[in-house]
């Protein structure tokens, strides 16, 4: 492993810009400092970080009444030409301090320097720019025609308006991309918002903030940017009458919860969770390829994506030599230091999350899974090698629950129908893929497994104008895209007797 000095860098990184110390809280358009702060830990290291400030119930509840009085007094959920100017400057703003915000990121996620040129990073700028493009052609009415009734003609017509006020909770996976997808449709929409920093991640999140107050024209309490250690923090924002509409991504077990918080108020949930997504190579597949497109695949990010591909189907005469071939791909898959462009994989984001990491593996051999590669902690810092299991059983633990580790688990099928059968038995749905020499193929099968998004022989379906989420308990709604928009808008219904 290389030399890990990325948490130095950034803590002396910028005193203008981008800084991991003095993080604010963003409260009604001010940035403020909290009573006090708990600890971010830079993951490739274990080493302190900084402190992020730690908001109380109170805070969430002062930063939920910003909100509502942003929404309900300023034209912002009706100027449409401000909003879009507001976009604007924010896209500006994260294209100005792209450098500053990739070390933190680096630092803060262990994110590898490679992503951050996409999805960690810059991907996620991206996003603001297609919600501001988008929002400048959108129609945000449409006629509906005449009718007749008792006698007299009526003109009908629907005007889409902003959902009114929005808690968002991020996951500490991909922070940037997943605050800025939920920030940008919610803003183009006219919402306001309160956002809240995952307590692994929360540096980054704040810089949002900071950049949000200082470099836009976005009014006081439309956006609201937290970071606490508290769960009464969440509990305020899932049920607080004045927040309209909760979108979260994290755990299915999470999110449960939250539909049960949010039914009490009837709020509108938009919920991005869990995956167990299933790649399927069929029999006539470059077992090549796709074997070293696996490999790689379930180390991106440590296996930290909730869409990776954790399931490996396989035909079961081909089991073997497939898993020779993953097992060759798995063992030269470079990590170590993040900050260092030659490693392709990072840290886990903690101690926890490794330990619980390794003790799904751990079960699973004892299930009789064979451990083929992998399954080893390696220090400083909080990695994991890449870890391949073959014969695993479809309805185990390993099968079956999230892990979010770079781990793949092999499962041979019989036929066609078996694989899709293998691939259906979870209960999430959010990603899949496939291998053929026939795409038609590919898609008839990719047809048959329920999942939100699917690539066909690698294809590549992840950008902003590509609805993401998932069928089953993998979530409700579609975030990115013109449909990401739509989650944040309501349709109000017209109609006028025709004089």
């Amino acid at each position: 492993m290389g030399s890990q000095d990325t948490a130095a860098q950034v803590a002396g990184a910028g005193e203008a810009g981008v800084r991991a110390a003095g993080r604010r809280l963003l409260i009604d358009g001010r940035l403020v400092d909290a009573g006090r702060g708990f600890a971010s830990v830079n993951p490739a290291t274990g080493e302190f970080l900084a402190d992020a400030p730690d908001a109380t119930a109170a805070e969430a509840e002062a930063a939920v009444a910003a909100a509502r009085r942003a929404f309900d007094t300023t034209t912002w959920s009706t100027d449409v030409r401000l909003r879009i100017r507001c976009l604007d400057q924010l896209h500006q703003a994260l294209t100005d301090h792209r450098e500053e915000l990739r070390e933190l990121t680096i630092a803060e996620v262990g994110a590898p320097r490679a992503l951050t040129h996409g999805p960690h990073l810059d991907d996620a700028i991206k996003t603001v720019r297609y919600y501001a493009d988008l929002l400048a052609e959108y129609p945000l009415s449409e006629e509906l025609g005449e009718i007749e009734a008792r006698g007299q003609r009526h003109r009908r017509w629907v005007e889409k308006e902003a959902a009114g006020v929005v808690a968002a909770i991020v996951a500490y996976n991909f922070p940037n991309h997943l605050a800025l997808a939920k920030l940008a449709p919610a803003l183009a929409a006219g919402c306001t918002i309160v956002l809240k920093a995952a307590p692994d991640t929360p540096l980054i999140t704040l810089a949002l903030g900071e950049l949000i107050a200082e470099h836009t024209d976005i009014p006081a309490g439309v956006v609201n940017v937290l970071s606490s250690s508290e769960v009464a923090v969440g509990e305020v924002l899932t049920t607080h009458p004045d927040v309209d509409m909760i979108t979260f991504t994290g755990s299915t077990a999470t999110g449960r919860l939250i539909m049960e918080a949010a039914g009490r108020t009837v709020k509108k949930v938009f919920l991005e969770l869990g995956g167990k997504s299933a790649m399927v190579l069929l029999d006539d597949a470059d077992f090549g390829t796709a074997a070293m497109f696996a490999g790689f695949m379930v180390c991106s990010h440590a296996g930290q994506g909730c869409a990776i591909t954790t399931r490996l189907l396989v035909p079961a005469d081909r089991h073997d030599s497939v898993v020779e071939q993953v097992a060759g791909t798995m063992a030269n898959v470079p990590f170590g230091d993040p900050g260092d462009p030659k490693n392709f994989m990072g840290p886990l984001i903690s101690e926890r999350q490794r330990d619980k990491v390794d003790g799904m593996v751990r079960r699973a051999v004892a299930d009789g899974a064979t451990l083929v590669t992998g399954g080893e902690k390696v220090d400083p810092g909080f990695f994991y090698t890449p870890t391949l299991l073959a014969n695993v059983d479809p309805d185990s633990e390993l099968a079956q629950e999230e892990i979010f580790g770079p781990v793949l688990a092999v499962i041979p099928y019989r036929d066609e129908d078996d694989a899709v059968r293998i691939a259906n038995n979870t209960i999430f749905g959010l990603s899949g893929a496939v291998f053929s020499a026939s795409d038609e193929r590919a898609v008839g099968v990719a047809r048959r497994i329920r999942s939100g998004t699917f690539s066909i022989n690698g294809g590549n379906y992840f950008a902003p104008d590509a609805p993401f989420g998932g069928f089953k308990q993998s979530g409700i709604g579609r975030e990115m895209g013109r449909a990401g928009l739509e989650e944040f808008l309501q349709a109000k219904t017209f109609a006028t007797v025709v004089k």
